[in-house]
């Protein structure tokens, strides 16, 4: 099946179904061997449902991001304005005003079309039209297929911290580039 170029745009309500399954289809491949079925099944009922992308969706401090090639989504990114409280994380990203890529993830089969090259394009540009002066991601230390993707786009670690999954605890590196 031919796809057309990759048409990134702001998420809308209606995308909603779509962009929970993808996110249910995407995450647990970024997660490390190590992670549980049960953690990753707790963190995408947690964070990654229909209902809590329409809280992101509502909320004015969080940009949703979906990648489409012709009607389907192929992926998505979400930016949430600031730095959060967790010190690590205060250490790590030096440069303010800051934006979080929190998320980006396409689906497998769609790697390599430009999806997450296009999302990642259009975040930067965000970042740079609303004045931030550095975006920064956490990624899972042994997720070196990501690593290498956000060095090709400017990204360096300048830190560490945890991230909760489920029950479960994970070390990331904090990766920041300035804008």
């Amino acid at each position: 099946m031919s796809r057309g170029a990759v048409v990134v745009q702001q998420a809308r309500r209606a995308d909603l179904p779509e962009l929970a399954a993808v996110a249910a289809a995407t995450f647990p491949l970024a997660c490390p061997p190590s992670s549980t079925p049960e953690n990753i099944a707790a963190f995408i009922a947690e964070n990654l449902s229909e209902e809590r992308f329409g809280d992101y969706l509502g909320d004015p401090e969080r940009i949703v991001l979906v990648a489409r090639d012709g009607e389907a989504i192929a992926g998505y990114a979400m930016l949430i304005r600031g730095v959060p409280d967790d010190d690590d994380v205060q250490r790590a990203v030096e440069l303010r005003p800051a934006i979080e890529l929190s998320k980006i993830y396409v689906l497998p089969e769609r790697h390599g079309a430009g999806a997450a090259a296009a999302l990642m394009a259009e975040a930067l540009q965000l970042a740079t039209t609303q004045g931030f002066r550095s975006v920064w991601l956490g990624v899972n230390q042994k997720n070196e297929r990501a690593q290498r993707f956000y060095r090709k786009h400017g990204f360096a670690v300048n830190g560490t911290k945890t991230f909760r999954l489920g029950a479960g605890v994970e070390n990331d590196y904090v990766m920041v580039r300035p804008v």
